[in-house]
Parts: structure tokens; C-alpha cells; sequence
């Protein structure tokens, strides 16, 4: 990451520089709790002050000039992170921030109209007789992004400068050195506990999908969405009985046979 010309206070500002500095700004910004910029590489007002609070408050300059030049002290402490290093990825950043990217085991935050087709599908299990835990339902959006790249960066697919920013998640994948970057990122993935590269897209994701478990002892009936009964005997789980699976469908709630607590409104 490099700027080519100055940027601030009288300086050339070219519009690619601007967007680099307004995004280091931000992650001191974000870390302070302060209002962050909006990175269209406009070196306006805001940005300059920024600047020139930067130069006071981290890097202690004397006369602060609003001026971010190549190589310069300025521009030396923004790229390598100096008074940002709670936006750094890592186990403590994830540790410190992991509440704000819940992911959900709740029906009413499933997308309609599978959320109603859901509901009145454990509703009839649960009224057969079964035992129904639902374990996962809406999966938080932010969260898949940092699973996603904590497990590409840390394997070296994808550059931490390259990581696309999202609005509102103050993280910097970038430590100034790639092995710790790696390091920061292997972190976070491990905390994950990550199997497989995460997809950024899923059912989960938007709320089309749910993971249970069912069970159940003896025979027990259970009415389909017309109203018709099924006698529901051995197997007496939720991921191998057929029979449960075609009265699922009748609710537009259809199982993906190769996950075992996995349900969706398309069977994927």
C-alpha cells in the first residue's frame, strides 16, 4: 500500500491517494469512536482535520500541518496502523467485537415465506409427538464475510489489502507485514472453527434456511400441510426417516440429504 503524491493541506491530492488515506483514517476513527469519513476521495474539510488531528493526538507532532506526504512521519504511522491497533485482525479483535455479528437461532428472523413454512412444520412434529432443536437459522452477513477472508487470507489467497471494506466493520487485515496479517487472520479463522472455505452466499445468509435436529420415540403420526396423516416409525431421525422429509416438502421445508440437521425452501 503506497499513496504517490501528497494528500491534506496544498497538497496534489490526487483522487486514488485521497481514498487510501481517508480509509487508514478510518480505521484510527473507528477505533476512537469517532465518525468516520466517507472514503470518495475528496480531500475536503473533514479530511483535512482529520489529518490534522491524527498528526496531534497519535504521532504527537508539534506543528500539525494536515498533510500526509509519501514516506513522510504522517504517512509512516498511518499505513503501519499506529493508534488503530484495536481495529487489527486477530483473536482479540474477534474476541472484543464478535458480539456485534450474532448469528441467529430464532424462526421469526428467517425470511418470509419460508419463516411461516417453517414454523408450521415444527409446529406439526412438535404436536406429533417429536422433539425439534433448532440450531441455526439466519446467519449474520458480516460474520460470514470475516469467516470467508480470515480463512483466505491466512492461507495466502487473497492479499489483505485486497479484502473488499464493508460499511460499518472497523478491521484491518493488514498489520504492515504479511506473515503477521496471516498470523492475525489464522487467528480468527481458528477461533471459527472453520472446516471449509466459507461461502460469502448462502441459504443461511438469507434467511431461507434452518438447521434442526428431530427425534422421536415409537410411531408416531404427523399431519402433512393438507392435513393428511403419516405414521412416522424407524429410522426415528429428522435425517434419515424419507417419509419426514416428503411431509417437510409438503410445507416447502426440504431437506439436503448430505447435511444432516440442514432444511431450506429449495433442498440446497
Amino acid at each position: 500500500m503506497a499513496i504517490g503524491a501528497s494528500v491534506g493541506k496544498s497538497g496534489v491530492n490526487d483522487l486514488a491517494d485521497v481514498i487510501v488515506v481517508q480509509h487508514l483514517l478510518n480505521d484510527w476513527l473507528a477505533a476512537t469512536g469517532q465518525p468516520e469519513l466517507n472514503p470518495d476521495g475528496d480531500c475536503g474539510a473533514r479530511t483535512i482535520a482529520a489529518i490534522t488531528a491524527y498528526q496531534a493526538q497519535v504521532i504527537a507532532l508539534p506543528k500539525p500541518d494536515g498533510l500526509v506526504t509519501p514516506g513522510g512521519k504522517t504517512w509512516t504511522a498511518l499505513s503501519t496502523g499506529q493508534g488503530s491497533q484495536a481495529s487489527l485482525s486477530g483473536a482479540a479483535w474477534w474476541n472484543a467485537n464478535q458480539a456485534k455479528y450474532p448469528n441467529s437461532d430464532k424462526l421469526v428472523d428467517l425470511a418470509a415465506p419460508f419463516r411461516d413454512n417453517a414454523a408450521a412444520f415444527i409446529n406439526a412434529l412438535r404436536e406429533a409427538g417429536a422433539k425439534v432443536t433448532v440450531s441455526a437459522t439466519r446467519r449474520n452477513r458480516t460474520r460470514a464475510h470475516l469467516m470467508h477472508y480470515s480463512w483466505r487470507v491466512s492461507r495466502g489467497e487473497v492479499a489483505p489489502k485486497d479484502v473488499p471494506a464493508v460499511a460499518g466493520l472497523a478491521i484491518r487485515w493488514d498489520h504492515g507485514d504479511l506473515a503477521k496479517s496471516k498470523k492475525g487472520a489464522k487467528e480468527m479463522s481458528d477461533l471459527f472453527g472453520i472446516a471449509f472455505q466459507p461461502s460469502l452466499t448462502s441459504l443461511h445468509i438469507e434467511g431461507r434456511a434452518v438447521d434442526m435436529t428431530i427425534g422421536w420415540t415409537g410411531t408416531i403420526q404427523i399431519k402433512d400441510r393438507t392435513g393428511k396423516k403419516w405414521p412416522l416409525a424407524d429410522p426415528r431421525t429428522g435425517d434419515a426417516n424419507t417419509d419426514l422429509h416428503k411431509v417437510g416438502a409438503t410445507y416447502g421445508v426440504i431437506k439436503l440429504l448430505s447435511d444432516p440437521p440442514h432444511w431450506s425452501d429449495n433442498g440446497r
